[in-house]
């Protein structure tokens, strides 16, 4: 028997992969891939050559985006597909 919750992030993930590469879908995946609260910290996030640049609100949490990137990436890829993104990069709003 499937728990509920991997039957839900299976579906989600294979939505999610069928829509057309955009802005929207790139955003979406990484809210549901960090979370709420690291969803709020970022305040902007882009894909450009399979790099997701992120820009964190303030140093504290572009330190804790990077202190997890391993698992945001590796969350990413099941969502995306396991080419789409390669790399996480993080800056600062100032």
């Amino acid at each position: 028997m499937v728990p509920l919750n991997g039957l839900a992030t299976g579906v989600i993930a294979d939505v999610i992969r069928r829509q057309p590469s955009t802005p929207g879908k790139i955003a979406f995946a990484w809210s549901v891939a960090v979370g709420p609260a690291l969803a709020r910290a970022t305040s902007s996030v882009d894909l450009r050559e399979r790099i997701l640049h992120i820009t964190a609100k303030d140093a504290r949490w572009a330190k804790e985006i990077e202190r997890a990137s391993d698992t945001i990436l590796a969350r990413l890829r099941i969502l995306l597909g396991a080419d789409t993104v390669t790399f996480i990069q993080v800056r600062t709003l100032s």
